[in-house]
């Protein structure tokens, strides 16, 4: 996924106004992978390649929120206990 987002900003022309970072846990755990996009503050859960180049074309290129991957965490505490 982290490939996928990194290769396609790139190729997309976004070098420079998107960055991709890898990152530690994000507070969420059993909801990833994870992806965030800043200074949107959307989250997006349950991630794969498809999913990673539908939120580049979409969000990062279109400006619409991937609704399908999108994750909203409930109030409290959201970690899924392994």
């Amino acid at each position: 996924m982290f490939a996928a987002l990194k290769k396609g900003a790139v190729a997309a022309g976004l070098k420079g106004t998107v960055r991709v970072n890898h990152s530690g846990c994000l507070g969420q755990c059993g909801h990833g992978p994870m992806a965030v996009v800043y200074p949107d503050d959307i989250w997006y859960a349950g991630l794969d390649v498809h999913g990673a180049e539908r939120i580049l074309r979409d969000h990062l290129l279109e400006g619409k929120i991937v609704e399908s991957y999108r994750y909203i965490a409930p109030p409290g505490e959201n970690k899924i206990e392994d």
